[in-house]
């Protein structure tokens, strides 16, 4: 229920201010599940990708952004069980397990569940490698994936701006149901589940109109970070 309140409390301000804009909506089943695949961008996708779609989006979050405290913490918590993020720990090992379990009891109840492959934001505005786990989502649960790309919310909203800029149009293209069948009964095969995901991730690059970098965003904000202080040190 609180979902509807915040989606209908900020989706018409959100349309008054921003504009936004949609393509291919009608490639979103009207029930039963799915799983949106989207890249990652900004902040803002959060707002702006299951604003464009009239079902609840799930999506899973990292628990850090439920155990925080005070203030902060509290309209952290609040935001993101509004738009539908359901709390996973993500270290890895038995989480990961733990994570993918939640999710296929998501799709199994008829949801659509929303992941970002990247794991984590784009550092730079181009779309990294994906991590898998998206592969092994869509043929245990057998429902359809449907590339979900975020266009120009990096530019409105980059990391580390707290608010969006004014002016620029966000937008969101929906592409076609992905059909991964002939690889059902195949999850525990590492190449499989590395053709899927690049096949994921292909239909994004496609769909954004971003340059496609074959390593894992993770990493390239770890090496940005490095390369700024040694930056840093020189001065």
């Amino acid at each position: 229920m609180f979902y509807w309140v915040v989606k209908a409390i900020l989706g018409p301000f959100l349309h008054l201010v921003f504009r936004p804009w949609t393509e291919g909506a009608d490639n979103v089943p009207r029930e039963g599940p799915a799983i949106l695949a989207g890249n990652h961008l900004s902040f803002a996708d959060h707002f702006f990708g299951p604003l464009q779609i009239r079902r609840k989006v799930i999506s899973l979050g990292k628990a850090d952004y439920f155990t925080g405290s005070g203030i902060k913490g509290f309209f952290t918590r609040l935001f993101f069980s509004g738009v539908g993020t359901v709390p996973i720990d993500r270290s890895g090992g038995k989480a990961s397990e733990a994570a993918l379990r939640t999710g296929l009891r998501i799709l199994r109840e008829g949801h659509i569940l929303g992941i970002y492959p990247e794991g984590t934001r784009s550092p730079d505005g181009r779309l990294y490698k994906g991590k898998t786990g998206v592969a092994r989502l869509a043929l245990e649960s057998r429902v359809p994936v449907i590339p979900w790309a975020m266009v120009d919310t990096y530019e409105m909203m980059p990391p580390g701006r707290p608010l969006p800029k004014l002016g620029i149009r966000p937008g969101v293209r929906f592409g076609k149901p992905l059909d991964f069948s002939r690889y059902y009964g195949m999850e525990d095969d590492r190449l499989v589940l590395r053709a899927v995901t690049d096949e994921i991730m292909y239909a994004l690059m496609e769909l954004s109109g971003q340059e496609y970098v074959d390593k894992y965003a993770a990493s390239a904000k770890v090496e940005m970070e490095r390369a700024a202080r040694a930056a840093a040190a020189k001065h």
